[in-house]
C-alpha cells in the first residue's frame, strides 16, 4: 500500500485508495439508506430531523448517523488494504481500530440548509498539542460542493506560529480563520481520507444534487495495558453499543442493540478490536465462540425486520 507521506507531513492529510471490493461499499450505503429510514428515490425521506441534538452545536445538521455495529462497518474496518495505510501512517501493525459513525449529507434546499463548519476534534490548548488521526471511508463520490471534507492546510503548517499569536482566551477547537483559504478536497467512491487531527477540518455545504455519503474511520496504536478501554471496545462490539459522549447523542430507537447482529471478525479483525494479541498479549475468548454469547445470530442479515 502507497502512502505519501511526506503529503501528509505537509498539509496534514492524505487520501488513499482504499481497494475494498465495490460489493462491500454497496453493503454499507444500503446500510446506511436503510438504517436512516431514507429511500434513495424520494428526496423527502432525506431531510428528517434527528431525534437527539448534538452536543457540539457545529454538528447538529452535518448529517450525522448514529450506526455503529453493522457488519457491513465492521467488514470495511478490517479490510487489509485499510489496516495497511494507518499503518504506514502510524509506523507499526499493532493497531486498534475506531468506533465511529457515518455521515449522510443531503444536498441543501429551501427549508434545509447547512453551511458548513471548521473545528478541531482535540483541545489546541493543551501543551504539548495532542496527535493523533481520524479519517473516513468515502462511500460516494464526493468533487468540490459536495458536502465531503474540507479543511485548512496552510493553518496547519504554521500552528505553533498562529497558536502564539493568538489571545489567551481563543476557543481551542474552534479557529479563527482570518487570512486563510478553506480547502475542499474531493474524493472517489472507495477513497480512505486519512488526517492530522491538528488539522482544522470539517464538512462543508452541499450545493450538488446528491447526498454524500462516508464512514468515519480512523485506528491508533494498541493499548493493551489500558483494561478498561479494552473491556468497554468488546463488549461495544458485542453488544452494539455506541460510543459515550457529547459528539455522540446515540440512536434513540436502539436499533442496532434490539434489531442488529454482531458482526464476525476475521483474524485482523480481532486483533483491531482487541480480542486477540498483536505481540505476545493474552487473547481474550469472551467471543468464543460468536453464537454462543448474547446477539448473534448465525445467518441473520444486517438488521432484523
Amino acid at each position: 500500500m502507497s502512502v505519501d507521506l511526506d503529503f501528509f507531513r505537509a498539509n496534514g492529510y492524505v487520501v488513499v485508495p482504499s481497494r475494498i471490493p465495490e460489493a462491500l461499499l454497496d453493503d454499507a450505503v444500503d446500510a446506511i439508506w436503510k438504517f436512516g429510514e431514507l429511500d434513495p428515490d424520494d428526496p423527502q425521506t432525506w431531510y428528517r430531523t434527528p431525534k437527539r441534538t448534538n452536543g457540539l452545536p457545529e454538528l447538529n445538521g452535518a448529517g450525522m448517523v448514529e450506526l455503529y455495529h453493522h457488519p457491513a462497518l465492521w467488514a470495511t474496518r478490517q479490510w487489509p488494504d485499510v489496516h495497511a495505510t494507518f499503518s504506514a501512517l502510524w509506523q507499526t501493525e499493532a493497531l486498534w481500530v475506531s468506533i465511529d459513525r457515518c455521515n449522510f449529507n443531503p444536498p441543501n434546499r429551501g427549508d434545509a440548509t447547512f453551511e458548513g463548519f471548521i473545528h478541531w476534534d482535540i483541545d489546541t490548548s493543551v501543551k504539548p498539542l495532542p496527535f493523533g488521526m481520524q479519517g473516513f471511508l468515502s462511500l460516494s463520490d464526493c468533487p468540490a460542493g459536495s458536502g465531503g471534507f474540507q479543511c485548512v492546510p496552510a493553518l496547519y503548517a504554521q500552528l505553533d506560529e498562529w497558536i502564539a499569536s493568538q489571545p489567551t482566551d481563543r476557543d481551542p477547537f474552534r479557529p479563527d480563520l482570518a487570512g486563510f483559504d478553506v480547502v475542499d478536497v474531493p474524493t472517489r467512491r472507495g477513497d480512505l481520507l486519512v488526517w492530522n487531527s491538528l488539522l482544522p477540518h470539517g464538512t462543508s455545504a452541499n450545493t450538488s444534487s446528491a447526498p454524500r455519503l462516508a464512514q468515519y474511520l480512523s485506528m491508533a496504536p494498541a493499548r493493551p495495558e489500558d483494561a478498561a478501554t479494552r473491556d468497554w471496545r468488546i463488549d461495544a462490539w458485542l453488544h452494539r453499543k455506541a460510543p459515550e459522549g457529547d459528539a455522540f447523542p446515540g440512536d434513540p430507537r436502539r436499533w442496532e442493540r434490539l434489531h442488529g447482529t454482531t458482526a464476525a471478525l476475521t483474524p485482523l479483525g480481532r486483533k483491531l478490536l482487541g480480542l486477540d494479541a498483536w505481540q505476545g498479549e493474552i487473547a481474550d475468548d469472551r467471543a468464543e465462540p460468536y453464537d454462543a454469547k448474547e446477539g448473534r445470530r448465525r445467518g441473520a442479515p444486517g438488521f432484523a425486520r
